[in-house]
């Protein structure tokens, strides 16, 4: 668990227990603070990273990095699937990885279901460039429980579901679990996808393993962990991590080299990259 120890009013440090490390941002103010309904949310200001947005001490985005997320949660995953008409984001408030799915032509409807309405109005606020997709007429964004969501959604109703979640504590508690992956799997279609943030590969591999053998038991025949940098969170290395009936290969990689549209880190190479498992994370999670 990270724990936000901010000792120095020039600079925002969240330090992780399990890494034995911290990582800090220079800052040069706070620009909002708020406590809602669900969690604290803060907004800085940094020197070098642009926006800082935080929830509950963790850094959850950035201006400058946040691309790096977005793109791995979204686009292997689609390009993954023959035919992602219908999407689900579960979580996503701050709209960036919606904004990534509906560069997909395919798309044909995108519902975002995020528990806490205020980090969506926050960051049209003060990450406009994330929430320019929101009036895309296939997107519908619903401010809800995404448990209860997936709970009363009807079987086949998605192809993908994309769990963009904050870590695996109060209100995400709940997404990290057979229970809501049987729920999942209930709700794709016959070649559907799960994808969720997984963490840390290096500080959470625990956590990596049991979101396996808790999508295998639900019933998904295959899983998948991709890893991809992101600086800001623990250890600067993170993942996201895949269940399907259907076995995971290069996909549609004809279409990801003729897309277009811009991405700024995921590529041709980098679908590929993600599709094989490093040899240091094939052994932590035998």
């Amino acid at each position: 668990m990270s724990l936000d120890i901010t000792n120095d009013t020039n600079w925002f440090t969240e330090a992780c227990d399990e890494c034995g490390s911290a990582f800090s941002l220079k800052i040069k103010g706070k620009l909002h603070e708020e406590t809602s309904d669900f969690q604290k949310i803060e907004v800085f200001e940094t020197t070098h990273y642009g926006k800082l947005m935080v929830i509950d001490g963790f850094t959850m985005l950035s201006t400058e990095d946040n691309f790096l997320y977005h793109e791995m949660m979204t686009h292997p995953a689609l390009y993954s699937h023959p035919q992602p008409k219908n999407v689900l984001v579960i979580g996503g408030g701050d709209c960036g990885t919606l904004k990534e799915v509906l560069k997909h032509p395919e798309v044909n409807k995108a519902h975002q279901v995020e528990i806490d309405e205020r980090v969506t109005r926050l960051s049209e606020k003060y990450f406009p460039e994330l929430c320019s997709s929101n009036a895309d007429p296939r997107a519908e964004l619903h401010f809800a429980d995404g448990i209860q969501w997936v709970k009363d959604a009807k079987p086949g109703d998605y192809d993908i579901i994309i769990v963009d979640s904050t870590d695996p504590i109060g209100p995400a508690e709940g997404l990290f679990n057979e229970t809501f992956y049987r729920s999942c799997k209930n709700i794709l279609g016959d070649k559907g996808i799960l994808v969720q943030q997984s963490e840390s590969p290096i500080a959470h591999v625990n956590l990596i393993r049991e979101m396996h053998k808790a999508m295998a038991a639900a019933g998904f025949e295959f899983t998948h962990t991709m890893d991809f940098p992101q600086p800001l969170y623990p250890s600067g290395w993170w993942s996201a991590t895949m269940a399907s009936n259907t076995q995971f290969g290069e996909g549609r990689i004809e279409d990801v080299k003729s897309k277009d549209f811009e991405t700024l880190y995921y590529s041709e190479l980098k679908h590929r990259a993600a599709m094989e498992t490093p040899t240091y994370l094939s052994i932590k999670l035998k």
